[in-house]
């Protein structure tokens, strides 16, 4: 592609570098300018413009931002995805449904090594997503970009981008309580994180915080997903929680997070059930590591030790005002 200023005698078929004001309107830049532009720029006064113009190999920047969404996103409707119409350079994504954004970001990373001027910037992985939210953006920054670059990046593109949807939507919360009834405040909280979700919180109860009634409520749960959030906090692996999931026959995979707030989750399972044992700040309808866990269990995401243990990069979450202890100490 060659830029610069030319005469204005010269500029047919050139893309317009820089929007320029008229008596009567406006060209925008990227417009491929026509006889009829030239004749009312000459009349303006102008006798030169900068321009770009394409050389043979070169593909125009709405063309090539169409053709690398197509190559993220090949089947648009498998992957939960709606590729936007390209202009200025640019095509958006968006997705068609609630769930979570599965991002191959070794593929965006070689998409972005390829040439300067083609660039994909993506939400983080696994970010909640509802209908309509913006997942990714594709720009081509100059007015075209080399055919050979855009085969690249298109090859290395290949299908990195994908919704994964919502599947388990009925969820049992079993509180426990110390001597006085759950206050509701946890309820109303994780009601509300299901249901941007699309999920059901299908039954919730209290029991006493002791293993023997809290393992019978695991134990006679029929839902999709099973949420303990206890009285007094889950502070070791053996504590109350843990050890009722254990005695309702179910596995403890993971206790711990590094994501504050959130760092005293447990989660396993009972029998294909996933069982999340929510940190205290799950009252809270602030963001917090359960978060993270929650929303991609409910969409069928399988989550390992080893993926919330590789949380810590970007756990530092926003602190809620109302947390009893805070990180550091309030001033007197």
């Amino acid at each position: 592609m060659k830029f610069g200023p030319v005469p204005l005698a010269q500029a047919l078929g050139g893309v317009l570098a820089h929007s320029l004001a008229l008596g009567k309107g406006r060209l925008r830049k990227g417009r491929v300018l026509s006889a009829e532009d030239l004749a009312g720029l000459e009349a303006e006064g102008y006798t030169d413009l900068v321009i770009a113009r394409l050389d043979p190999e070169d593909i125009a920047e709405d063309a090539a931002a169409d053709r690398l969404a197509h190559a993220l996103v090949p089947d648009p409707a498998r992957a939960g995805l709606r590729i936007g119409a390209a202009s200025t350079g640019r095509v958006n994504l968006h997705a068609t449904a609630p769930g979570v954004i599965e991002i191959d970001t070794a593929r965006i990373d070689a998409v972005n090594a390829v040439h300067p001027m083609i660039t994909v910037a993506t939400l983080h992985p696994w970010q909640r997503c509802t209908d309509g939210t913006m997942v990714a953006t594709i720009k081509i920054i100059a007015y075209a970009v080399p055919e050979d670059a855009l085969e690249r990046a298109c090859a290395a593109a290949s299908a990195a981008l994908r919704l994964r949807p919502v599947q388990r939507r009925s969820v049992d919360l079993i509180e426990t309580s110390i001597g006085e009834p759950a206050s509701g405040k946890g309820r109303r909280a994780i009601r509300q994180r299901l249901e941007r979700l699309g999920a059901d919180l299908s039954r919730s109860q209290t029991v006493p915080h002791d293993t023997a009634p809290l393992a019978e409520a695991i134990a006679t749960s029929d839902a999709e997903i099973i949420l303990i959030l206890t009285g007094s906090a889950t502070s070791d692996l053996h504590d109350t929680a843990p050890e009722a999931l254990r005695r309702a026959g179910g596995t403890v995979s993971h206790f711990g997070m590094p994501v504050d707030p959130g760092n005293l989750l447990f989660f396993g399972d009972l029998n294909g059930t996933p069982v999340i044992g929510l940190p205290g700040c799950a009252r809270s309808p602030a963001l917090n590591g359960a978060d993270w866990v929650l929303e991609r269990i409910l969409c069928g995401v399988p989550v390992s030790a080893q993926d919330i243990m590789g949380m810590g990069v970007g756990g530092l979450l926003k602190e809620p005002p109302s947390r009893p202890r805070p990180r550091e100490p309030r001033s007197s």
